[in-house]
């Protein structure tokens, strides 16, 4: 399996990248519009609040989506037996953050929605009218209204050899939302599940972006671009040294109907609902009355 590198410079960029989406629901970017200096300050400015105490101030609320989980409220990956070896903060326009390290997350989410907008702009014209005429309405326009989009800040910290055993850093799974922009971490570990069972690393190159779709883009397309099963592999010891991650997770608006079932709308809501209290244990609240 080889997950295409793009160079966004090309002016084949549009249809390498869609044809690498549809072909393994993944792509590396390069020559992008997202600055590696800010992905840096993020990384500083992140892994240095995730080491002092003001943290616990932003604990997450249960239901809650935004703020911050700590490494005994982290995820349990579908089918997994134990927790991800992880804390991290969910930011959103909207919700709690620290200051100042919010400017720059904030300034990150920003940058990478305008990516992803364009990015779902090629996926739409790539899309075969079978496909496009799943959706709808167009892959951008989803977005709109939307007020679930987040930009998860993780600190997958060094291992102490008391982790549970079997546990990873990110145990396989697949992201539930529609498109996934992803900026090369600071220390490698991401690996893509083949068709035929094999795990592939994904380039790490620094300032390069990963792409991936998520569950409710392979939805939405009937399975044409799939949505990729990915995990985070434990470092070595040469290697033990904290990883900083800043997923951009794309969510379309609450009301877009994803799919029909049995002549029932099924909306990015239902979905999201369901997958949320799968994996957490907490039914999803609905967004405060001044967002929604």
């Amino acid at each position: 399996m080889k997950v295409s590198v793009v160079d966004l410079a090309s002016p084949s960029a549009p249809d390498e990248f869609a044809d690498s989406l549809h072909e393994t629901g993944f792509a590396v970017l390069v020559n992008h519009p997202i600055p590696f200096s800010l992905v840096q300050d993020v990384w500083a400015q992140w892994l240095a609040f995730f080491a002092t105490d003001r943290k616990w101030e932003f604990r997450h609320a249960p239901g809650e989506q935004d703020g911050y989980r700590p490494l005994d409220g982290s995820e349990l990956a579908v089918g997994a037996r134990v927790k991800d070896i992880k804390e991290y903060f969910h930011i959103y326009p909207w919700g709690r953050a620290p200051q100042p390290e919010s400017k720059v997350a904030l300034e990150l989410f920003d940058r990478g929605r305008q990516l992803a907008e364009t990015l779902l702009g090629w996926v739409q014209q790539a899309a075969p009218a079978p496909v496009a005429e799943r959706f709808t309405v167009p892959l951008p326009k989803m977005l709109e209204g939307s007020h679930r989009t987040m930009l998860r800040v993780l600190h997958y910290p060094p291992l102490t050899g008391d982790e549970p055993e079997g546990s990873l850093r990110a145990a396989a799974h697949e992201d539930i939302n529609l498109l996934t922009v992803l900026p090369a971490a600071n220390e490698p570990g991401l690996q893509v599940r083949g068709l035929d069972g094999s795990w592939f690393d994904v380039p790490c190159d620094p300032g390069s972006v990963v792409i991936n779709a998520g569950d409710m883009l392979d939805l939405a397309s009937g399975g044409f671009f799939p949505s990729t099963t990915h995990r985070v592999l434990n470092p070595s010891l040469a290697d033990n040294r904290s990883r900083c991650s800043t997923p951009l997770f794309l969510h379309p608006a609450d009301s877009v109907v994803l799919d029909v079932v049995d002549g029932v709308p099924y909306t990015a809501f239902d979905f999201l609902n369901e997958r949320i209290t799968a994996i957490t244990g907490e039914p999803l609240r609905p967004l405060p009355v001044d967002v929604a």
